[in-house]
């Protein structure tokens, strides 16, 4: 059984062990007194538990900016479900609800959620959360709101910031509903067990150089793998994924290739990664001639659902994906296996939805059908460059879609 590290403010630390309890995993409670403590929290549990749950976006985007996160992690979406109630109980109290300040939420979640409830918009000021944006801030933007705007009621999601705000003006805390800490929950276990599975799953590479080399053995230890001559006289690798994920920084760059170039003028290596070890093979050889057809040094790492990684020497891999200009967009596309006008249009939707997207933002944004936006996700996934950061609930049935944060 997997262990899931729960991070947030106490109160909602216990909501979420309440609700969880019996679901396939087991919960390590990580509350904080105050939001700042997320980074330290998560630093001092990364070895104890598999997976991370955050209590809402705003101990998530912290962790997230501060680079501390390696394993997988979502945070509970406070869902339209929840400032509906939130809205129900205001209306029950006497208040009007059609002038309020909200932080934290998007504001198309906060309009969408109105317009449902058939409630007015034109009053309602909207503060969505963002990397660096603190509890003094969010409380700034209530006070400013009812001073310029005349609100009369602030909604926050943020604890300190509605412990600062609840003796000054009428004021409601946001708390995650029930379902969206379920299927978040249920979500996170299985893209954690999913991950474990994935890591065990068999890993095959062939390396085609111009003539022997003896010290190929001692590049291959970061592999974990054992090393066999082919009879064509290339050679063959074989190892686990998990142990090539990390030899490969997730799959971002290849140290063997860098070793391999320094030595031949010609390297070409592919792995491939499949459920069988014929599947492997058959991908690992299919990886090897796609690197060919790239140039005389290259890497391909090949799977099992059609996603084809090309990796080039550390030349040209020395920055962070996250890090490259607008003209390494030829480079990330060579290697995730896209074209360089979509991932173009993946970068600007990635940075007008900076909170994160869906599937179906993709299929609107490129005009294709949701079968290929999935395929295009998948791809920036694999590659390191969109991160599962969550799901999207606004009250619905079935299945929630997934949100992706997009490092283009």
């Amino acid at each position: 059984m997997i262990t899931v590290g729960i991070i947030g403010p106490e109160d909602l630390v216990q909501r979420v062990l309440a609700v969880g309890t019996g679901s396939a995993a087991t919960l390590l409670p990580l509350p904080y007194r105050h939001e700042s403590e997320t980074v330290d929290l998560v630093g001092q549990v990364q070895e104890k538990v598999d997976a991370i749950l955050f209590t809402g976006v705003v101990p998530y985007t912290i962790a997230t900016a501060a680079g501390v996160i390696d394993r997988p992690s979502m945070y509970v979406s406070y869902d339209g479900a929840t400032l509906l109630r939130a809205l129900v109980e205001l209306l029950r109290l006497g208040h009007d609800v059609t002038r309020l300040s909200i932080d934290t939420l998007r504001r198309s979640e906060v309009l969408e959620t109105l317009i449902e409830a058939k409630l007015p918009t034109e009053q309602i000021h909207v503060l969505p959360y963002r990397a660096g944006l603190t509890s003094d801030d969010i409380v700034a933007f209530h006070r400013t709101a009812r001073e310029r705007h005349d609100t009369k009621v602030a909604i926050s999601c943020l604890g300190s910031a509605f412990h600062l705000l609840e003796n000054e003006m009428p004021s409601v805390r946001l708390a995650p509903s029930r379902y969206s800490i379920q299927s978040t929950l249920q979500a996170l276990v299985l893209t954690t067990t999913g991950q474990h599975v994935g890591d065990a799953q068999v890993a095959l590479g062939v390396i085609e150089l111009p003539e022997p080399d003896e010290a190929l053995a001692g590049d291959l230890i970061t592999l974990g793998g054992s090393l066999a001559a082919l009879p064509d006289g290339r050679n063959l690798v074989v190892t686990t994924r998990g142990l090539l994920e990390q030899a490969t920084e997730q799959f971002t760059r290849m140290p063997l290739l860098d070793h391999l170039a320094a030595r031949h003028a010609t390297a070409r290596v592919g792995f491939g990664v499949g459920r069988t070890a014929a599947e492997a093979e058959a991908l690992a050889r299919r990886a090897v001639s796609r690197a060919a057809s790239i140039g005389p040094v290259a890497g391909v790492v090949s799977m099992s659902d059609d996603v084809e990684i090309v990796i080039e020497p550390a030349s040209d891999q020395d920055q962070p994906a996250a890090e490259r200009g607008p003209e390494s967009l030829p480079l990330l596309a060579r290697r995730v296996g896209l074209n360089t006008q979509t991932l173009s249009r993946m970068r600007e939707l990635g940075a007008s939805l900076p909170d994160g997207l869906t599937t179906q933002d993709v299929a609107e944004h490129l005009t294709v059908q949701l079968r290929t936006a999935r395929r295009v996700l998948k791809r920036l996934e694999r590659a390191g460059l969109a991160d599962p950061i969550g799901s999207q609930q606004h009250g619905r049935t079935g299945r929630p879609p997934t949100i992706y944060l997009i490092r283009l």
